[in-house]
């Protein structure tokens, strides 16, 4: 049955080093099962339903993904995306979770016609690697802003903003702790060290007294104050468009690095330099997005810790799968999930910025009407408070740069169209 459905004699691998290798993805990304909730939380979600969801929906999008597409790359509600759902959708521009969950329905489904009418290529070969990696950068800026908020580092001050908070406090410490916990572990190359600090606070929080006491295993909550309640007929108002558009456009160019990052580093790319059923994993991901958003959760989209896996010898959807029956296994620890406190996730958060942020060593920092976009977008994000706000200030600022520099052929039409509707959106439709 396992040859059938996985072919692994032709991915030289076998069923013991798929299992493992599923097994090592779960503990790199398992931490998005506590992350995920508090994240939700905030934008004023059941926390128990959205841990059932969470699990879920990951474990649908791996299931599909494994046995349609055949890779061995995991799925769950992407970092980022959780946070533009809470702080920019629902916290700063006003909308109930409800719209904020078919806003993600309907970017699912954008992405998955891309898909199936094949010009997703079209579209992320429009937009400049620099501009690409200056969102991504700009996303990890924005999560590491909400993990210092979160710790207690940074608070709100009336004259300045924002400024730094009491650092004798116990949730900065810890958060402090956590943070270089993980650091030194993933340099050493300790699986799962984002796990590991997440649970390393929570554990010594519990010891200390700092957080009550719930158990650690549990029947699953109840699902139904998430689930189907999305508002798709909301989301489809005009002032939404650019919501729906940033949903989409991450989750894409997310995924589409993912799965060429991931291919390559399995030797899964074919000798025309392309990846064997693209269109399924595409598809896969798309699916699980729109599973996620009727469940109750936000974009749910591949991720980059599967490359754990494949560096623990997965090749085939094998791996996908276990990660998914792991993801499953999880919903039987939601009192734990329960006891994890915002400062015992910030340095996961904080940690995910890092990565994230790394991008920016790619930027051509000598041509200045590159540099400037990406700076733009970058810090825009986090100062702002809104992703979207970001990647419309980034489209925007490469095509007016680029045109009054002269440097109009390294533009393109799809790059000026989404420029001039990010314009419009932003000077009438606000």
């Amino acid at each position: 049955m396992f040859e059938t459905l996985f072919k692994l004699r032709e991915h030289h691998t076998s069923i013991k080093t798929e299992l493992l290798a599923g097994f090592t993805t779960f503990l790199t990304m398992g931490y998005i099962i506590f992350v995920n909730p508090s994240m939700l939380a905030s934008a004023g979600m059941d926390g128990g339903a959205v841990f059932v969801a969470t699990c879920l929906a990951a474990a649908i999008g791996c299931f599909i993904m494994g046995l349609y597409a055949n890779y061995p790359i995991a799925l769950a509600p992407g970092m980022g995306l959780n946070a533009f759902f809470t702080y920019t959708v629902v916290g700063e521009m006003g909308y109930s979770w409800e719209v904020a969950l078919g806003a993600v329905f309907l970017s699912g489904f954008c992405f998955f016609l891309l898909s199936v009418f094949r010009i997703r290529e079209w579209i992320i070969n429009s937009i400049p690697m620099s501009l690409r990696m200056g969102i991504a950068a700009g996303i990890g800026l924005f999560l590491g802003f909400i993990a210092l908020k979160n710790a207690g580092f940074v608070v709100d001050s009336p004259a300045t903003y924002v400024s730094l908070g009491d650092l004798s406090l116990y949730p900065p410490i810890m958060a402090t702790l956590g943070f270089f916990l993980i650091v030194a572990l993933a340099q050493r190359g300790m699986t799962g060290a984002v796990m590991i600090g997440i649970l390393a606070v929570t554990l010594a929080s519990l010891a200390l007294g700092k957080v009550e006491a719930n158990g650690f295993f549990a029947a699953p909550p109840s699902l139904a104050p998430t689930f189907a309640a999305l508002d798709i007929e909301g989301a489809m108002q005009v002032g939404l468009i650019s919501i729906i558009f940033a949903f989409l456009f991450v989750d894409l160019f997310d995924t589409s690095g993912t799965l060429i990052a991931v291919a390559q580093k399995g030797g899964l790319v074919g000798k025309d330099g392309k990846l064997p059923r693209l269109g399924r994993a595409l598809m896969a991901d798309s699916m699980a997005t729109m599973g996620g958003s009727i469940l109750g959760t936000s974009t749910t989209t591949s991720y980059i810790e599967s490359g754990a896996g494949i560096a623990a010898g997965g090749r085939t959807g094998l791996t996908a799968v276990t990660v998914g029956c792991l993801f499953l296994a999880s919903l039987f620890l939601s009192p734990l999930a329960g006891m994890i406190p915002p400062y015992a996730t910030a340095p996961a958060l904080f940690f995910v910025a890092v990565l994230m942020s790394s991008g920016l060593a790619t930027i051509d920092w000598e041509d200045l009407t590159e540099a400037a976009p990406v700076v733009i977008a970058a810090l825009s994000m986090p100062l702002t408070f809104s992703i979207s706000t970001g990647i419309a200030l980034g489209f925007i600022s490469y095509t007016g740069i680029k045109l009054l520099a002269g440097r109009w052929r390294d533009l393109n039409p799809a790059l000026v169209i989404i420029s001039l509707l990010f314009i419009i959106k932003m000077a009438w439709l606000d």
